[in-house]
């Protein structure tokens, strides 16, 4: 009877001591599973960080677009008499150039009126070349004369002029409502009035009368073609009755 009952106290014992070391390991294995639980829980917090900084929107990036080139201007070129000098002198006139000056053109009346002009020169002084060059070279030339006669062709009438101008002297003629008319582009008619005094053989001369000349444009120069002169104050004795002004009769 005492020896079992001193055995069983012995068992006891060992079962207790086997149940400490059961919890003991229990607890271990409760720590290092908690441990591990936790470590699992930090990784897994960081891969969620991660996968969530990665997965977000992507960084903004700004876009400049190029700035457009400038378009060249093109320089203007302004037509001047003047040339820009440096800025630090006076400017300089630059000389006009014959090609750049604007040359208007010739009314075609000018050129009657200068070829007539040069005529009465020459009748003026009495210059046989200067008065014969102002008409038309040709034997077609007619001439009304101021006496009545006619004169037919240029050689006749240049010699007419050399045989009578060296006793002329001390010419003066006057012209009055002169007028041009333009038949078209190469023919004129020019008339007018005149006056002149001279002396003749020593002796004054004076008469006056109407004149009209035709002119002809021949090359690039204007001719007298025609030439027509008479009194203005003709001789009754000389005018057909046809054509004789009825006398004026004397008021009461």
């Amino acid at each position: 009877m005492d020896g079992k009952q001193l055995a069983i106290p012995f068992l006891a014992l060992d079962v207790s001591v086997a149940t400490v070391k059961e919890s003991t390991m229990i607890k271990r294995f409760l720590v290092i599973a908690s441990v591990s639980l936790a470590c699992a829980g930090v990784t897994l917090a960081q891969n969620t960080n991660q996968n969530g900084n990665s997965s977000g929107p992507p960084a903004r990036t700004r876009t400049v677009s190029p700035k457009p080139s400038p378009t060249p201007v093109k320089p203007v070129t302004k037509s001047t008499d003047t040339e820009a000098a440096p800025a630090s002198g006076p400017q300089t006139q630059r000389p006009k150039s014959a090609t750049a000056a604007a040359v208007k053109p010739t009314a075609p009346s000018t050129g009657v009126l200068g070829a007539f002009d040069r005529i009465i020169e020459g009748l003026q002084r009495a210059n046989v070349d200067l008065v014969t060059s102002g008409y038309w070279n040709s034997s077609s030339l007619v001439l009304f004369n101021y006496n009545g006669s006619v004169t037919k062709g240029w050689a006749q009438m240049r010699k007419n002029r050399e045989a009578a101008y060296p006793d002329i002297k001390d010419v003066k003629l006057d012209i009055r409502d002169k007028h041009v008319i333009m038949l078209g582009r190469d023919g004129a008619v020019v008339t007018c009035l005149w006056t002149q005094s001279q002396t003749y053989k020593g002796q004054p001369d004076t008469a006056s009368g109407r004149m009209t000349l035709v002119f002809k444009r021949v090359g690039n120069e204007w001719k007298a073609v025609h030439l027509h002169t008479s009194p203005d104050k003709p001789e009754p004795s000389r005018i057909p009755a046809s054509e004789q002004m009825p006398p004026t009769s004397a008021n009461p």
